[in-house]
């Protein structure tokens, strides 16, 4: 369900990401390790592949011995979990078979997808239904889902909004959940990626793992130190398109688990007659985001909270984004576009944060 490169798990919100919806979710801003130089490579273990559409990198070192075999095998196995539940690209899935039972009753979902569900209330709620897991026609209405713009009518965008709606859909309790209107459908895409950094992170945590970056799509999660005793150190990429170059270093904090979650409108876009079209849709119009803000990178402890929140936040754009941000108390890095000119500025939660650092 997740998308390639520094991609999402596409779709909806969806995007939010890709442009954090798969494909990168189109989301936004590419993460990427920056391993500090005499760092002890010998005692550092690194696992990379591919999974849910895009790739992984772990690295994560003990004190004590660890079985790597095991590690690695427990990983594959959690990823190949997470794909059964979440992934909207297979039908075989839970929330496919979900989307696809178009009644009204109660479905047993798990407690994975009513714990993201819940989330995304919450965050919907905040951003006045700008943030929407059920975006997911109006994401296949445009064309975003197989890449290929389609540019609806406004009659053909008002009928698919009858569609969209987070108020239609309810939790009845902790594996349950119940449409209100029998065409609901759920997207995870915008959410999903944080979910699983967390839930790779908890393998690890139970292996008795102390110390480890967890990086998937570009989505991050850090705990401890180096074996030198030195911090993490993370790159956040300059959000134009076409470039590969840093435009901030982020020292994680040594003493408590965080995340690093961006999302972005400058990879995954149409060019259409001159008129650029962003995978991030903005489920109270039904139409992908017009504003100058490019990129939104969210430090938090649960990656789940902040992929839903980074999402949230480029979908308000600047103004609103940050006004969001200060009442809901979101550590946020935003990303402006104005000519070619990058305007960063900072909420008040991340001006505070504490045993961090971006430079």
């Amino acid at each position: 369900m997740i998308i390639k490169n520094h991609q999402k798990w596409i779709t909806n919100s969806g995007n939010y990401k890709k442009e954090r919806f798969t494909v990168s979710t189109y989301y936004g801003l590419i993460l990427f390790l920056c391993m500090l130089m005499g760092c002890s490579e010998q005692t550092i273990q690194k696992l990379e592949g591919s999974a849910q559409g895009t790739t992984y990198h772990i690295s994560y070192w003990s004190e004590l011995p660890v079985d790597g075999k095991d590690i690695e095998a427990s990983i594959k196995n959690q990823f190949d979990a997470i794909d059964k539940a979440l992934s909207n690209y297979r039908p075989d899935s839970i929330i496919e078979i979900f989307n696809r039972t178009e009644n009204m009753d109660s479905q047993a979902v798990g407690n994975e997808i009513v714990t993201l569900a819940r989330e995304a209330q919450t965050v919907h709620q905040a951003s006045q239904g700008c943030y929407d897991l059920s975006i997911k026609p109006l994401f296949e209405l445009w064309g975003f889902r197989g890449d290929k713009l389609t540019i609806p009518n406004d009659s053909t965008i008002l009928k698919t909004l009858a569609q969209i709606g987070m108020e239609k859909l309810e939790i009845v309790d902790e594996t349950h959940l119940r449409k209100k209107q029998a065409n609901l459908k759920v997207d995870l895409s915008s959410i999903a990626q944080g979910y699983s950094v967390e839930s790779i992170s908890k393998v690890l945590e139970q292996k008795g793992i102390k110390n480890y970056l967890v990086e998937i799509g570009g989505e991050l999660k850090t705990r401890g130190v180096k074996p030198n005793t030195q911090a993490w150190r993370i790159a956040v990429e300059r959000p134009l398109p076409g470039e590969q170059v840093m435009q901030k270093i982020i020292t994680m904090p040594k003493e408590s688990p965080m995340s690093v979650m961006t999302s972005g409108t400058y990879r995954h876009f149409f060019d259409n007659q001159g008129q650029r079209y962003s995978h991030i849709l903005d489920a109270r119009t039904g139409r992908p985001v017009n504003h100058d803000l490019v990129s939104v990178t969210v430090i938090y402890k649960d990656p789940i909270v902040a992929d839903a929140w980074s999402t949230a936040l480029l979908c308000l754009g600047q103004k609103d984004g940050m006004k969001v941000a200060k009442t809901e108390k979101i550590p946020a890095l935003f990303i402006q576009q104005q000519g070619k000119e990058l305007i960063e500025s900072r909420s008040d939660a991340l001006n505070t944060l504490d045993n961090l650092t971006i430079h």
